[in-house]
């Protein structure tokens, strides 16, 4: 169904993004109203990010506007990346958050001004947060791989966005899932805990500013913060009951 349309869809979209509804909760409410689907959350965040509904970022949790298409491309997010498969090839067990060892990535840095960038990946069910910090983008990898190697056995997938940096993928061993372009949303566990170390590197703040020592503080003050979705369990807590269960020290062994 296309939103601009419908113009009872798009009046009612409108009206809760400004009661500071999120997209998923609009698509939920109405599929509950409804007892069928109607909109996803998807063509909601599509609509928004378009031309149409540029005027309803602002009621988002995290507002983006309409990028530079021209500032994308010369940074390579329109580059192929050899042996990408989508998200919509992923296991539907790592939407479910039931299998321990799925994890998310992304990068973190005013790459334009600064060539440190910060890499941070979480895994979906306990949402523990592993950071490193490389000297430019295309070492992202370098991180990831370096995050992920104490636990390297008992990591099942890993899920990406098409930023250049990520064509090296194939380098971690592991299953990887790519986001659709310009759909950061569906990797929304590591997208919500950038929002979150935010109160602690600012946007545009430098990370020459950070040592390694400052980053693992950051990093061990958030994993051990209760999360209200962990009935108000730590991160820590979370991930350390995963790894000592008979389930996960199986899959390990295999």
């Amino acid at each position: 169904m296309k939103i601009r349309d419908t113009e009872g869809l798009e009046k009612y979209i409108e009206q809760k993004l400004k009661n500071y509804w999120t997209p998923e909760q609009i698509a939920g409410r109405l599929k509950w109203k409804c007892g069928e689907t109607i909109i996803s959350a998807k063509s909601i965040y599509a609509y928004v990010y378009g031309f149409q509904g540029q005027h309803l970022c602002q009621y988002l949790t995290y507002k983006r506007y309409r990028r530079n298409r021209g500032a994308i491309r010369k940074r390579g997010w329109g580059k192929t990346i050899k042996n990408r498969v989508f998200i919509d090839n992923r296991p539907t067990v790592v939407n479910e958050r039931t299998r321990f060892g799925d994890f998310e990535a992304d990068t973190l840095g005013a790459i334009r001004t600064d060539k440190e960038v910060l890499t941070g990946m979480t895994e979906r069910i306990s949402r523990f947060l592993l950071l490193q910090k490389v000297s430019r983008l295309k070492y992202s990898m370098d991180g990831f791989k370096k995050s992920l190697n104490p636990y390297h056995n008992l990591v099942q997938t890993v899920t990406l966005d098409n930023g250049v940096e990520n064509h090296r993928h194939e380098e971690l061993n592991i299953a990887t899932y790519f986001c659709h372009p310009f759909s950061s949303w569906e990797k929304g566990t590591i997208e919500n805990l950038f929002g979150r170390l935010r109160r602690f590197i600012p946007k545009k703040k430098s990370l020459k500013n950070y040592s390694p020592e400052k980053i693992s503080a950051i990093m061990d003050i958030m994993n051990n913060t209760p999360r209200k979705c962990l009935d108000y369990r730590t991160p820590a807590e979370v991930f350390k009951e995963q790894l000592s269960s008979p389930s996960v020290a199986l899959e390990g062994k295999m």
